[in-house]
């Protein structure tokens, strides 16, 4: 019905007339229901359908057995729910929700597949009722209507406008964290896997993936869609469009890849399907990393570091020579390189570093210089990760945190990350390594590299951080400086403010025991220092030091006596 017949209907004052024509026997009362549908198929008439008082008996008709009056009854209040407020408000206190999930559950227990137009009616209702409505969802979730919905898709799978209306309620109530669980509990990821398998149209794959993305951010689904065997589907996809230049091509290249990264993440899918690094999807997955295709190249890179989550699979993957095809890749995007694809790769190199077997590996395949490569980069989070991959590179590694820590270049730049204000991640981390270049090596020749780059007011600065492991290791760091390279390092020790820092550490009753030992193993130090000397000697040392000799740890109260003795001795 046009908006002017509409228009002339409310006009006519006709609306308020209607209620009475809805009465259960009447022979008109479909004819009449039909009329509210198509008055309510325009925007303006849905509230004057609800405030004429059509909601309550036309909910009144769900109970009806006549299916003419049922399908007819059902588009209406469909129609008066859909993007309206006040339809949605008036047919939930009117209970119509419950009476038509009471409907679809009953309908569905009969396979007679005659049903599938009225199913498709009441299907359509309640998600127009619940659209975009979190607390209407949440209601449909807990009538139990989601294991309903997915027995409805395994019976009437070649019914087009039911099949649809399932996939869109699915996609609806798949967004709230609560029906994960009860979606978990049926067969869902098979039904959709099958339903995948049939379709040819790009826009029905849409719809099933749109499904697909939000059920598996969920594990215990995650596994289910694999044993489903959805990952062969998306590799045929993947396969079937890589070449593709059509929008749609694209499109499906992109999600389907994505959705196989995002199984992954999941720690059972992604060891069923790594299978000792033997397994076929583990071996495709890992030709996408040469691909030509940026999609596929990032989706590869993300794979890898997502398989890279144990030590048995790191140890596996660096002997079947990833590393390899990694460091390709990023010289590939030295120049105008992608950043997306950058950030995924170093994120792949970093997981693949940390057992300590891998190390000396990688960096004998020469993965810190490719690293380095991207030492100018000006994005954060390519930044970041070029960072922990330097830092798990060098962990234990004394040659290599040589080589790079009397590398000028790069500890100018970790000097200029320490100061990132804006970018909490980089700064933390290139305190980090500048932290892990002494720490490894002991090497004279890199404390003074990191001296002269300015870097020692940094790492006294770091020993101020809320992060214990990150106050420590800026405190190894200081006493190799002092004990290494005190004449170069006194002068910015006393800029910094070191002794102070070392006070305030040791007077705190919250500082860790490690804390306090490795401040007092520094005092030590900085004793051979004038300067220095003569500031601890003013800020009264021994008087805190005296009250650790009692410190419930031992180690830490046999440094304490030892610490006393020398702070006596000196002055």
């Amino acid at each position: 019905m046009d908006a002017e017949a509409s228009e002339k209907i409310q006009e006519m004052g006709i609306l308020p007339l209607l209620p009475n024509l809805l009465a259960p026997q009447s022979s008109c009362t479909p004819k009449v229901a039909n009329i509210i549908a198509e008055v309510a198929k325009n925007e303006f008439m849905r509230s004057p359908c609800v405030e004429a008082g059509l909601v309550p008996p036309l909910v009144q008709l769900l109970h009806s057995k006549d299916q003419e009056v049922l399908l007819q009854t059902g588009r209406a209040l469909g129609n008066i729910c859909y993007d309206s407020h006040e339809g949605r408000s008036a047919v939930d206190q009117a209970g119509g929700a419950q009476i038509v999930a009471g409907h679809i559950k009953s309908l569905s227990q009969n396979t007679d597949l005659d049903n599938g137009k009225l199913l498709t009616v009441f299907c359509g209702m309640l998600m127009n009722y619940s659209n975009d409505n979190d607390s209407l969802q949440a209601q449909l979730i807990n009538m139990g209507v989601i294991p309903t919905l997915v027995k409805l898709l395994g019976f009437h799978s070649h019914n087009t406008a039911l099949t649809e209306m399932c996939l869109i309620a699915f996609g609806n109530l798949a967004e709230l964290e609560s029906s994960k669980e009860q979606f978990a509990s049926t067969n869902i990821a098979e039904e959709l896997v099958r339903l995948f398998q049939k379709q040819t149209e790009h826009e029905k794959k849409e719809m099933i993936f749109e499904v697909l993305a939000p059920l598996a951010e969920n594990d215990v689904i995650k596994l289910q869609l694999v044993e489903a065997g959805l990952v062969e589907c998306l590799l045929d996809v993947v396969a079937h469009t890589v070449d593709g230049e059509r929008e749609e091509d694209v499109a499906q290249l992109k999600t389907a890849s994505d959705l196989m990264v995002l199984l992954l993440l999941g720690d059972e899918s992604m060891q069923k399907l790594f299978e000792g690094g033997k397994g076929s999807v583990f071996q495709r997955v890992l030709s996408w990393v040469p691909s030509h295709n940026h999609q596929l190249q990032l989706a590869g890179a993300l794979a890898i570091a997502n398989f890279a989550r144990n030590d048995g699979n790191c140890i596996h993957m660096v002997e079947s020579g990833i590393v390899q095809k990694l460091l390709e890749l990023l010289d590939r995007h030295v120049e105008e390189g992608n950043v997306t694809v950058q950030h995924a790769a170093l994120s792949a190199l970093r997981n693949l570093a940390i057992p300590v077997v891998n190390k000396a590996k990688m960096l004998s395949a020469g993965v810190s210089d490719t690293v380095l490569k991207f030492l100018p980069s000006e994005m954060p989070p390519v930044q970041f990760k070029l960072l922990g991959t330097l830092r798990m590179l060098i962990d234990t590694q004394a040659d290599a945190a040589d080589q790079l820590g009397t590398n000028a270049k790069l500890v100018e730049r970790l000097v200029e990350w320490c100061e990132a204000k804006d970018h909490a991640g980089v700064m933390g981390e290139s305190n980090r390594l500048l932290s892990a270049l002494i720490r490894h090596s002991k090497s004279k020749d890199v404390v003074k590299t990191v001296i002269q780059g300015a870097g020692v007011k940094h790492l006294v600065t770091m020993a101020t951080s809320e992060h214990m492991i990150m106050q420590n290791e800026a405190l190894v760091a200081l006493g190799l400086i002092a004990s290494l390279d005190l004449a170069g390092g006194e002068k910015d020790f006393v800029g910094a403010g070191l002794v102070q820092v070392l006070h305030k550490l040791l007077s705190d009753e919250r500082s860790a025991p490690e804390i306090k030992y490795n401040s007092m193993i520094i005092i030590c130090a900085v004793l051979g220092s004038e300067p220095l000397q003569k500031e601890v000697q003013d800020l009264a040392f021994i008087d805190v030091v005296s009250k650790l000799r009692s410190h419930e740890n031992k180690t830490v109260s046999h440094q304490a006596s030892l610490t006393e003795q020398r702070l006596t001795a000196q002055s």
